[in-house]
């Protein structure tokens, strides 16, 4: 049984592929010459117009795309100036307000200085004439003492003062004459 394997085994190998088959290239060649047109034809014919069907369809979306991503670039780029715009605008009309209120502060501070500074007027007027008052009444009192005192030391030393000697006297030690 062995002996029958390699002699059916020689037989194959002896005979070897078709393909390789010397006396069969020219149809070979024949047929693989007729596929390759019929291949071109096909390929020509059907697949490549649709193909290139496709890739132009698909360029002519590229590029409206990319148009509008243009479009939409220049919008954005005026929203932006236009949100940068009114971003300064509110910035100026933030700082008017300010400095409309500042003012209106600094004049209703100026006004209530102003009372301020006529009341303390008026109040240290009204404490000017009380200090002048007390100050009268103060001498009244110091001159009408020492008119008191004069009177007791004169009549304690043994003399006698009349009432118009001790006012003068009094009067004159006052003004700083004595």
């Amino acid at each position: 049984m062995a002996d029958s394997a390699v002699e059916q085994g020689a037989e194959a190998g002896g005979a070897g592929m078709p393909q390789l088959d010397f006396s069969t290239f020219p149809n070979q060649i024949f047929w693989l010459l007729v596929t390759l047109i019929v291949i071109y034809f096909v390929l020509s014919r059907v697949a490549l117009p649709r193909i290139a069907g496709i890739l132009a369809e698909r360029k002519g979306t590229i590029t409206n795309d990319i148009a509008a991503a243009e479009e939409l670039k220049l919008k954005a780029q005026e929203a932006e100036q236009a949100y940068d715009k009114a971003l300064a605008d509110a910035r100026a009309e933030a700082q008017r307000i300010v400095a409309e209120a500042k003012a209106e502060i600094q004049t209703e501070l100026d006004a209530e200085i102003a009372r301020a500074d006529a009341r303390i007027a008026e109040k240290t007027a009204e404490s000017e004439a009380a200090i002048a008052e007390i100050r009268a009444s103060a001498m009244d009192s110091v001159q009408a003492v020492a008119k008191d005192t004069a009177k007791e030391i004169v009549a304690a030393l043994g003399g006698k003062a009349d009432a118009r000697s001790v006012t003068s006297a009094v009067t004159a030690a006052m003004k700083g004459d004595a």
